[in-house]
């Protein structure tokens, strides 16, 4: 704003509104005629162009002071009157444009701080002022069209925001500076109690009685003081100036003092110079010496690279016999392995018939024994019944020689008691064989159960194992879910802290690494079991970085692992860096090897990988059959050992090996999978031990049911045999006694045709058994013949493929030879290209470093020179003339030390000096600008009191009334004197002693003086005419009328208590009529006097 106080004095012609130019050449009385006229013409004159810019078309407000809702309020281009009785918000208006135009709220005289300005019980108010934007003065119309609206936030606290929009209300800005940028064009001053007067302002005004308040009011509102502060500025910045010349005149002395004395000391050390041309000659000559030398080391090396090369042609052709006859060996290998497997799968087709054929021939020879068990039944039985017919026999021989010494009827008693006890002795014998025959096969149920119950319990046992096993690796993937380290057991986590804490107390050198599957993660997820059957144990190992650390870890995992359950310690020197393994690593297009298909978090862990498992040397393929083909139906590829399958099958060359593992167990990434799938086959477990255990439950019932009937058999069994010992008994009595009884011959003879028919139809029942048996060892012997046809022949084919797999491995012997030898070429080879390609970078070294040497020995001298002398005796004779130069320095000093202090001095001294002439022009300057604007000041003071006088007096006359207002600008007071009437002329009272409706008008007289030489595009009164009678008010808003008429380019809003009833119509005039606040009401109307009528 300072800014564009400055020019509106120095170029007045340039301000948005024109106003007169004044000049020196003009006397006071000219002035006075000049501005009468204007006086009468400008001031009073009516200009047709309604305002443009800056005049207030819109203010709202929201919990702003005592109301919580006020507006929009539409105000017209000129004259706009906001009435209304004491309460209704007049002053809240005037209060808010202040504040939401970036005004203090100390201007507004109702509050200390902003935060007194939000109504009671709410946390912010909210202010919305809409500026007019037309016409060729407007601010950056193409942003903000034709209107500005103003939007401020105030918080409790005090702090307010601004938000700047558009007319169609677009945010364009947030910042106070664009908003200073819109007043400052505008020429809009919140803060000038010309623009806008509040009641207090005019109150201690009119109530004042140092003149020199009054005289700061009228340079307040000209914006002089302003000027005048500026100006004041300016001189104290000039008389800073001249005191830091004056400083500077003394300094540039002293570094004029100084610079000649450098002088004089440069002058003296010309006779060193010749020297110094001399070593610069030698200098030259030195740089092209040194590049002649260079260039002589360099040939030998060339020599030798191409004769390296040369022999590198043999290297190739040695490299190429070989790989024939790796060829070759490989090309015999794969018939003889072709031979074989067709060797082989024709004794693999043979072997399941042999199979059968071994158990027919178990199943025939069973059959055999079971006949021949028969057979030999029926003997023993034939041999029973032959005794038994030679005992009749005997008997009836003896009855017949005794017939004769016993009486016939105990003869016959004792037969039939004999006959009888025989019937039962037989009926004996036949169920003590039954009961035998039982208790047989009781024993053999028993022990089949018995067996079948062992092999349950030993599948219990193992099922129980497995699920405590299950369940136990659930609770720690459970476990995993809070803590990843659990999954390598449950108490990891607190071994490593005790690890770390050890580390700490400097028990170890380097902190142990483990366990190494917690550093480890699968790129693939699908690979992991793959990863898993390759690394086995490996996962939950440690590693060391040497032994001692490794016993200090021994001894801590005592303390936490049982016996035989530790994990893997690898002692292995730790590195930062991952070993570089590309020329030993296998590299396939396809197939990842376990190296690069894992993301490993430590180089340690990568480092102990590669040394104990060989990590970059094994091919993690996901398909078994791509396996076997990359593997074993062609060539392995370049430095792969094995492979891994998704399955976790490990493929070798010749080999092939099913994995024990199922599933991922450390390296799964989706745990939740992992758990589901645990809890499954847990379940299934549970199911499988539940049929066990009823399967073993019934097996134990049967054996104790087989049992009960085993022992009640063999009771059975031991009593038929006492009970036939005891028939036996009897019928030896009977038959020894002594007393000859007369025996039923006849019975025993009957006795003795059955006994031998019953030996006529065994002997028919083993004959017939013997063809059977005859028969079944017929086939059996053609079922054995079959089997050993059938053994010879796969032992012939095992006979013929074993010399075959002799051959296999001769010919293996001969590709790995093949091979070794092949390698050994080629690793000879990489040793001499290695060897060429060191020769060549060091010989690119010397080319570079010669190149650098030339390129510096043209810097120091751009044409060559052919030196004869070594670069040590051309070092020698410069190091001699150096030290006769620095001898010559130690007496005149360094040479460039002086030199270059000679040229500091200079430079030092000429700065200075342009340093101080410069100020010395600026102060001049300053004097002649400061000289003519101090003046223009000084006139425009006289002008603008001239015109205030004179308008002032104007508007007294009105009233018929005289007056004057009496400037000292020297003394810097302002005097108001005041004549109510004409005929009192004689006497002049000041405003004090004027009645309140005369004070109030002599007010506005003088506010409509300050009017007409200040600029702004509106100006506000606050209830101006409240201490006015009827006469002197209608005189007033005449007054007021008049010159809101004469000048439509501004905007006037006049806030009072009056109705304002008996103003005429006109589109120029806009009354806003505030309501009495009813109880309970929110939002506060207003009423237009002339609501169709538009602003024109």
């Amino acid at each position: 704003m300072g800014k564009r106080k400055e020019e509106s004095i120095s170029k007045p012609g340039s301000s948005k509104r024109q106003r007169q130019e004044y000049t020196d050449e003009h006397s006071d009385e000219s002035n006075e005629e000049e501005i009468s006229q204007l006086s009468a013409d400008s001031n009073l004159s009516s200009l047709s162009t309604a305002g443009e810019v800056g005049i207030i078309e819109s203010i709202q407000l929201k919990n702003f002071m005592c109301h919580s809702m006020l507006g929009p309020f539409q105000f017209g281009s000129n004259l706009n009157f906001v009435v209304g009785n004491n309460g209704s918000g007049k002053s809240s208006v005037l209060t808010a444009l202040i504040v939401g135009l970036g005004g203090k709220a100390t201007a507004t005289n109702r509050g200390s701080s902003l935060k007194m300005f939000v109504r009671d019980g709410e946390t912010s108010a909210d202010i919305s002022i809409t500026l007019r934007n037309q016409g060729r003065d407007a601010f950056k119309p193409e942003v903000y069209g034709s209107s500005i609206i103003v939007n401020q936030h105030i918080n409790l606290d005090g702090s307010r925001s601004y938000r700047l929009k558009s007319k169609s209300g677009t945010l364009i800005s947030s910042k106070k500076e664009e908003l200073v940028g819109i007043l400052d064009h505008f020429n809009i001053q919140v803060d000038n109690p010309v623009s806008v007067l509040t009641q207090e302002m005019s109150k201690h005004f009119l109530q004042s009685k140092n003149e020199g308040d009054k005289y700061k009011f009228f340079m307040k509102a000209t914006q002089l003081e302003q000027m005048k502060e500026d100006y004041s500025s300016i001189m104290k910045t000039k008389e800073n100036t001249c005191i830091q010349i004056e400083q500077g005149a003394e300094r540039l002395q002293e570094l004029k003092l100084l610079y000649c004395e450098k002088k004089d000391r440069y002058k003296s050390i010309g006779f060193v110079n010749e020297m110094r041309n001399h070593l610069e000659d030698l200098k030259h000559k030195m740089a092209w010496a040194v590049v002649g030398e260079m260039e002589k080391e360099i040939q030998p090396i060339r020599e030798g690279i191409r004769a390296k090369e040369g022999n590198t042609e043999k290297f190739v052709q040695k490299l190429e016999e070989c790989q024939v006859k790796v060829n070759e060996a490989e090309e015999k290998y794969k018939a003889i392995q072709d031979k074989l497997i067709t060797i082989s799968e024709e004794a693999q087709a043979l072997h399941p018939q042999c199979v059968s054929l071994k158990a027919d021939v178990q199943a025939k020879r069973k059959a055999v024994n079971e006949a021949e068990v028969l057979y030999n039944r029926f003997a023993i039985e034939l041999k029973r019944l032959g005794k038994d017919d030679e005992q009749l026999r005997k008997r009836i021989e003896e009855l017949k020689s005794s017939a004769n010494q016993v009486s016939e009827p105990e003869k016959l008693e004792r037969q039939r008691k004999i006959a009888h006890l025989r019937e039962q002795l037989k009926a004996f014998h036949d169920e003590e064989i039954m009961i035998g025959q039982q208790v047989d096969q009781f024993q053999q149920a028993i022990s089949k159960c018995k067996e079948e119950h062992t092999r349950l319990r030993r599948e219990d046992c193992d099922m129980k194992q497995a699920l405590d096993a299950k369940q136990k690796q659930l609770r720690e993937l459970k476990d995993s879910k809070t803590n990843t380290l659990k999954r390598f057991g449950p108490h990891i986590p607190e071994f490593l802290e005790a690890v770390e804490t050890a580390y700490r107390q400097g028990c170890f050198k380097h902190k142990p690494v483990g366990p190494l599957g917690a550093f480890i993660h699968p790129k693939d997820a699908e690979l992991t079991l793959a990863v898993e059957s390759c690394l086995k144990s490996l996962v939950q190992a440690f590693c060391c970085d040497n032994h001692s650390d490794e016993r200090a870890l021994q001894l801590l995992m005592s303390k936490y692992y049982p016996q035989g359950f530790r994990p893997q310690i690898i002692v292995n020197k730790f590195q930062n860096t991952v070993y570089d393994v590309r020329h030993r690593a296998v590299h396939h297009p396809e197939f990842p090897s376990v190296l690069t298909a894992l993301e490993i978090d430590h180089a340690v862990v990568a480092n102990c990988l590669i040394d104990v498992r060989g990590i970059e040397t094994i091919l993690l393929i996901k398909s078994s059959r791509k396996a076997r083909e990359v593997m074993q139906f062609n060539r392995p590829p370049k430095n792969c050992r094995e492979a891994f399958t998704a399955e976790g099958d490990q493929v070798f060359e010749r080999r092939y090996y099913s994995s024990d593992y199922v599933r991922p167990k450390f390296l799964s990434k989706d745990v939740e999978a992992e758990i589901s799938h645990l809890e499954n086959e847990i379940e299934n477990k549970k199911a499988q031990m539940t049929a066990s255990r009823q399967r073993l439950f019934s097996i134990e019932n049967e054996i104790r049911q087989n049992g009960d009937h085993l022992h009640g058999h063999r009771q059975h069994q031991k009593e038929l045999q006492i009970k036939i010992r005891t028939t036996n008994a009897e019928i030896a009595d009977l038959e020894n006694m002594e007393e000859h009884q007369s025996v039923d011959i006849r019975t025993l003879e009957d006795e003795a045709e059955e006994n031998k028919g019953k030996m006529e139809s065994v002997k028919k029942d083993m004959q017939q058994q013997s063809a059977k048996m005859e028969e079944l060892k017929n086939i059996l012997q053609v079922a054995e013949k079959k089997f050993e046809e059938m053994k010879e022949k796969i032992h012939q084919v095992e006979e013929i493929a074993g010399p075959i797999k002799d051959e296999l491995n001769q010919a293996d012997s001969e590709v790995e030879n093949s091979k070794r030898r092949l390698q050994h070429y080629e690793d000879k080879q990489k040793e001499h290209l290695a060897c060429i390609k060191r020769h060549k970078d060091l010989l690119a070294a010397k080319e570079k470093e010669l190149e650098e040497k030339v390129a510096q020995a043209r810097q120091i001298y751009p044409e060559r020179i052919e030196v004869s002398r070594t670069v040590k005796s051309l070092d020698a004779e410069m190091n001699r003339l150096r030290e006769r130069i620095n001898s010559e320095n130690d007496r005149h000093g360094n040479r460039e030390e002086i030199v270059q202090q000679f040229h500091d001095a200079k430079e030092r001294y000429e700065d200075a000096n342009s340093k101080v002439k410069n100020l010395k022009k600026f102060i001049r300057l300053l004097e002649e600008i400061m000289t003519q604007r101090f003046k223009i000041y000084r006139q425009f003071l006289r002008l603008l009191s001239l015109r205030c006088k004179l308008y002032f007096d104007h508007l007294l006359r009105i009233r018929a009334c005289s007056g004057k207002i009496l400037f000292d600008h020297k003394n810097e007071t302002l005097s108001i004197t005041v004549q109510p009437r004409e005929e009192d002329k004689a006497t002049l009272n000041d405003v004090r002693s004027l009645s309140g409706g005369e004070r109030s008008f002599s007010t506005v007289c003088f506010i409509l003086s300050l009017w007409s030489i200040t600029e702004s595009p509106f100006r506000c009164l606050d209830e101006f005419d409240v201490y006015m009678d009827m006469v002197n008010r209608r005189i007033a808003m005449d007054m007021i009328l008049k010159v809101a008429d004469s000048q439509h380019h501004r905007q006037f809003i006049l806030l009072t208590p009056q109705s304002m009833s008996s103003l005429p119509t006109s589109s120029r005039i806009r009354i806003l009529r505030m309501q009495d606040p009813e109880r309970g009401q929110r939002t506060l109307n207003f009423q237009k006097r002339n609501d169709n009528e538009e602003d024109q």
